[in-house]
């Protein structure tokens, strides 16, 4: 009488990966999201190892589990795969500040943001199409 096992959340070719608390806005890290969906897996930890955003390192550690996940838990060839989609999310936002001019309080917000990274296998058509 155990539980039912649970269904899976992405498809058989695929494979995700999720970083949390990443000390950035939303909107900086979707720029580096944005730089690396729809291409493939080499080509994207190239451009992620080069970037000039600081951010980049953290994104290049998430799709470097993403492919892990895919070849040791679910078989996948990591010749074969592509960024399939990533997507960005906001997470908490630590609220501090500091004294201004007339006893006023400036606020200083400091955002926090997270990733999600889908990888999807794809087989390359190679021969003669009729």
């Amino acid at each position: 009488m155990s539980k039912d096992k649970n269904p899976r959340r992405v498809a058989d070719n695929e494979a995700m990966a999720k970083t949390r608390m990443l000390r950035t806005s939303p909107q900086k890290l979707n720029l580096v999201a944005q730089m690396i969906r729809g291409k493939k897996v080499d080509k994207a930890l190239t451009d992620l190892t080069f970037s000039k955003k600081r951010i980049a390192g953290d994104v290049k550690k998430c799709l470097q589990s993403a492919i892990a996940n895919a070849e040791n838990n679910h078989n996948l060839d990591v010749d074969e795969l592509i960024v399939a989609e990533a997507w960005v999310g906001k997470n908490l936002t630590m609220k501090r500040g500091r004294p201004r001019a007339r006893g006023r309080f400036g606020k200083i917000l400091k955002p926090f943001a997270e990733i999600t990274i889908k990888v999807r296998q794809v087989e390359e058509v190679t021969g003669e199409q009729a």
